[in-house]
């Protein structure tokens, strides 16, 4: 059982994979289908806005700075409120850091670029993801989605590891399988499957990216050791781990479940219906099917995009509740029976 599993897994990988199955079946760089939009719609859609952007990404800061004052005062005062202080903190400092990184990777977040590279570094760092490698690799992720032996990105591989979906709830497999990364780049060396997606040129950023990195960790554990606190850890580094549950939480919403090498998003992604408050931690990354048609389109007009399209859509998911009632038989079955996935009611005029 356990040899069907580890042959199940390999097929994964980048390097020794399916991959070259996907390219003979014409899944690697497919034709993806598309609901038909008018071009001047599209174009209206993909307008891009600083001031929008500007005042989302201060709201979202205000309220780490707020959270980690209050966090301060409790653990100043030598109070319990601390724990609970310190995983709000965590939780706004790492959950919507997965969605800006995300947003100002693809650049529309923001209308000026350097604002989207300069969110882009910070928001990596804060979800502990190497900015380079993750560009290429969610570049690759959106050509190939779900294609085994393709896509990097793939959060849930089959059959279901539950240990690693437990651990990633603080985020421990994932920085595990970081750091070792992060120390190597520092040394100039990148990994071979990385270097499948990540374009020669952009191996110095790496390696520059990984030594900045490590001289920020270095100075944070300097500065523990000086005032014999673990509280500067506290507030840069591990809240990397003990916030980054509601990426997850947001995260496997988006494909888990869903069938692997296809070539219509509307069978492998998910739009759920959120409330406004986890749509801003969010940024609106839950209308998930439209954003992987349309990516261009910033996440402020993502609503407006679902409108749009909606008729040539599979039901929107009612609530993140709603989708995880899918989702967790779903990862059950697939358990045992790693040929399962959700189907999604597309509508039959256009299947493809």
């Amino acid at each position: 059982m356990m040899e069907l599993e580890e042959t199940q897994r390999r097929r994964y990988r980048l390097i020794g994979g399916a991959g070259e199955e996907a390219k003979a079946a014409g899944l690697a760089n497919g034709t993806w289908y598309r609901c038909p939009l008018p071009r001047p719609v599209l174009k209206q859609l993909t307008q891009r806005s600083d001031a929008r952007a500007i005042r989302d990404t201060v709201l979202w800061y205000a309220a780490i700075v707020a959270s980690g004052v209050l966090a301060w005062f409790a653990w100043q005062a030598h109070s319990l409120w601390a724990i609970p202080a310190f995983l709000l903190y965590g939780t706004l400092y790492c959950g919507p850091a997965d969605s800006r990184w995300h947003e100002s990777g693809h650049g529309t977040a923001f209308k000026t670029a350097w604002m989207n590279k300069a969110l882009y570094q910070v928001a990596s760092f804060q979800v502990f993801r190497r900015p380079t490698v993750w560009r290429w690799s969610h570049a690759r992720h959106h050509t190939d989605t779900l294609v085994v032996g393709r896509d990097p990105e793939i959060g849930v591989q089959l059959p279901t590891d539950w240990l690693a979906l437990v651990l990633n709830v603080f985020a421990l497999k994932h920085v595990a399988n970081e750091l070792p990364k992060v120390v190597a780049s520092a040394f100039g060396n990148i990994g071979e499957e990385e270097k499948t997606f990540v374009p020669e040129t952009e191996w110095p950023k790496v390696v520059r990216e990984a030594r900045i990195w490590l001289a920020i960790y270095a100075a944070v554990i300097v500065t523990c050791i000086a005032f014999r606190s673990v509280l500067p850890l506290l507030y840069i580094g591990l809240p990397s781990l003990y916030g980054a549950w509601l990426y997850l939480y947001f995260g496997l919403t988006q494909h888990a479940g869903m069938p692997e090498n296809v070539l219509d998003h509307r069978k492998n992604c998910r739009t759920v219906m959120m409330n406004p408050v986890l749509r801003f931690l969010y940024l609106n990354m839950n209308y998930h099917v439209e954003h992987h048609m349309f990516p261009m389109v910033p996440y402020h007009a993502l609503p407006d995009l679902h409108d749009a399209v909606k008729h040539d859509m599979p039901p929107p998911y009612t609530s993140s509740i709603a989708a995880y009632a899918e989702i967790i038989p779903a990862l059950m079955r697939q358990t045992r029976d790693p040929s399962y996935h959700v189907e999604r009611p597309v509508p039959t005029a256009t299947q493809s």
